[in-house]
């Protein structure tokens, strides 16, 4: 059984069809990319898996339960975690205390116990704070930074911040909206090389958006091409790489459209 199932989700914003009938499933361990041009709907699919938006029509099953009407929280919980395509960090915070939220979801103190810092609150703290320190942000190559106020950080350090703060969320797949958006070639070879770690150490299931076509190619294990709101193929990189209704939609046809797709 597929651990992420997505089945005949259709989304609608008045009369705009951003999603219409789409399926597909993700399996437990592999690297799933979902690409399209601009508007396509891709960043539509990873808000509905969340339920930041409610399709019309359709379901989402993750690990057998389906959770089309679930709170955001519960499905955080469930351990769906995910990084946004215009970063969402608290920039007034530290680097540290920013991914230590990511743990909220699982922590257990009341409110009480938590205002005071005492007992089982400041236990939880501790512990929580180990965790991130020798895991998340070694993990990450973040030391240096991780006491610095996150609105000082250039742009390709605080993407690397949000993606430690989903990993605090200690999540069974990752869905990652461009994590590689707006950054240079040094940044971008890191960031595929925090994911492929993130992957295979972790064991962490990946769903990635994402416009850089040699980056997609070379982590991805499927693709799924969207276009319109609809699906227009799906398969491994070198099947995508010469599919002709890829190259039409997705890079217009030209004769460059092979470079690009990293052939």
């Amino acid at each position: 059984m597929a651990q992420l199932q997505v089945q005949d989700l259709h989304l609608n914003f008045g009369g705009l069809t951003a999603l219409n009938g789409i399926s597909l499933s993700v399996d437990s361990g592999e690297i799933f990319a979902i690409i399209g041009p601009n508007g396509a709907g891709k960043t539509c699919i990873l808000n509905c898996i969340c339920r930041f938006y409610h399709p019309g029509q359709g379901s989402v099953t993750f690990e057998g339960q389906e959770i089309t009407n679930f709170a955001p929280h519960k499905v955080a919980r469930l351990g769906i975690a995910r990084t946004f395509q215009n970063i969402e960090l608290f920039q007034g915070m530290t680097v540290l205390d920013n991914i230590k939220l990511g743990a909220h979801v699982h922590l257990r103190s009341g409110f009480f116990a938590g205002g005071l810092y005492w007992g089982k609150a400041r236990n939880e703290e501790m512990k929580l704070r180990r965790e991130v320190e020798e895991q998340i942000i070694d993990l990450l190559e973040i030391q240096a930074i991780r006491k610095k106020i996150v609105g000082t950080l250039p742009y390709g350090l605080q993407k690397r911040v949000e993606l430690a703060r989903a990993l605090a969320m200690r999540p069974k797949i990752l869905l990652l909206d461009e994590p590689m958006a707006g950054m240079n070639l040094e940044e971008t070879e890191d960031m595929a090389r925090f994911i492929l770690d993130i992957n295979e150490e972790r064991g962490v299931t990946i769903v990635l958006i994402e416009h850089d076509m040699g980056v997609v190619m070379d982590i991805s294990d499927r693709i799924f091409v969207l276009d319109f709101g609809t699906r227009i193929a799906e398969g491994p990189p070198e099947e995508i790489q010469h599919n002709e209704h890829v190259i039409n939609a997705y890079l217009g046809g030209s004769d460059a459209a092979f470079s690009k797709l990293g052939l």
